[in-house]
């Protein structure tokens, strides 16, 4: 059923992530950046949040893959993103897309439609719903949380990713990778993610530290929340509720070794 190539694949990602260390740069949501610099920092990679548009071009020169994520989102904070982007779309660096909120507003659906035209995604992430508002099907979520499981978006992740030459990422209790031809499914999680702020934000920061070592991005993604997965199935057994859960899952990210990964990993090729 899970595809020990995979696995194999994903240990080795992570392992180049702890060799390679990459930067990334996220223009990301100001609830979560302080958790997400830590997820980065603990499972290898290293972590920069520069928002303001007089700098994000310069940092993305110094960075090896670029986040945007629209949590907390503006108009300015869209401009600075159009232009990191397009600085990454330069050198070829990879992008990916977090569209948090999605549907739930006109801002938040056509800033997300705006950087998927304009820039060159590699990969976006986001939840059911937000996928769905992606598509032309249309979808409305309940704030930043989804309201449709994954199977119900798996047909609009396709047809996005073929359209506009992206990898879909759709999280859920069993998330679901595509690039419009393969499917994967990874079946590593927990359902305390759910009680967390920002497990879907520290999702896609693992992702661009794994597109920015990997040579398949769609293994990479897929490698990505594989790990982020089993760190939570970890973390769960000892914790005594979300407090201790968010110190624990940081804790798991850090401690797992590539072997580790390679046992744990349940990803399937659909």
């Amino acid at each position: 059923m899970f595809d020990k190539g995979l696995a194999q694949k994903a240990a080795e990602n992570l392992k180049k992530v702890r060799e390679k260390k990459p930067l990334i740069h996220s223009i990301t949501n100001y609830v979560t950046m302080n958790y997400t610099a830590n997820a980065l920092l603990a499972c290898g990679a290293s972590a920069v949040m520069a928002h303001a548009e007089e700098e994000v071009e310069e940092m993305v020169c110094l960075a090896d893959a670029l986040v945007l994520n629209l949590g907390t989102l503006s108009e300015v904070r869209v401009h600075a993103m159009e232009k990191a982007g397009k600085e990454a779309c330069k050198r070829h660096l990879p992008i990916v897309l977090d569209p948090v909120g999605a549907g739930a507003t006109t801002l938040r659906t056509r800033s997300c439609q705006r950087l998927i035209r304009e820039l060159s995604i590699r990969v976006i992430r986001g939840n059911p719903s937000e996928i769905l508002s992606l598509s032309h099907e249309g979808a409305r979520p309940r704030g930043i949380e989804s309201v449709h499981p994954v199977d119900a978006a798996a047909e609009a992740a396709v047809n996005l990713a073929r359209e506009h030459g992206s990898i879909l990422a759709v999280s859920g209790r069993v998330d679901l990778v595509t690039d419009g031809k393969t499917r994967y499914r990874v079946h590593n999680g927990h359902d305390m993610l759910g009680s967390m702020t920002g497990a879907g934000c520290t999702a896609t920061a693992m992702i661009a530290a794994f597109l920015a070592v990997g040579s398949n991005a769609l293994e990479a993604t897929a490698a990505a929340l594989s790990y982020f997965g089993l760190a939570a199935e970890k973390a769960a057994k000892s914790s005594e509720g979300p407090g201790s859960f968010q110190i624990r899952l940081l804790d798991a990210l850090y401690r797992m070794d590539e072997e580790e990964l390679k046992q744990g990993a349940r990803i399937e090729i659909a």
